[in-house]
C-alpha cells in the first residue's frame, strides 16, 4: 500500500491501489484482521476515485464554447 494519504491521491493512484486491494481480497490469502484492514482502505479509495471522478464531470459540464462550438475555457464551478 502507498504511503501517500488517500486524501491526496490523484484518480490514477487511488484506482491503481484500489485494484490491488481487490486483487488481495480476491485471491483469499489474506488474514481475517488484515482483509477488513484492506477492505476499509478499498472504501476510502473507491469514495476518492468516485470524488475524482465528480470534479472532472463538473468542469466538463462547465466548458464553454465559442461560435464555432470549440472550447474557449471554463467556468468557476460555482458560477450560476
Amino acid at each position: 500500500m502507498s504511503d501517500t494519504p488517500v486524501e491526496e491521491m490523484s484518480f490514477e493512484q487511488a484506482m491503481a491501489e484500489l485494484e490491488q486491494v481487490v486483487g488481495q481480497l480476491e485471491r483469499g490469502d489474506v488474514p481475517l484482521d488484515d482483509s477488513i484492514a484492506l477492505y476499509e482502505r478499498g472504501a476510502k479509495l473507491k469514495s476518492r476515485c468516485e470524488a475524482k471522478l465528480k470534479e472532472a464531470e463538473e468542469k466538463v459540464a462547465k466548458l464553454t464554447l465559442d461560435g464555432n462550438g470549440q472550447a474557449a475555457g471554463t467556468e468557476p464551478l460555482d458560477a450560476g
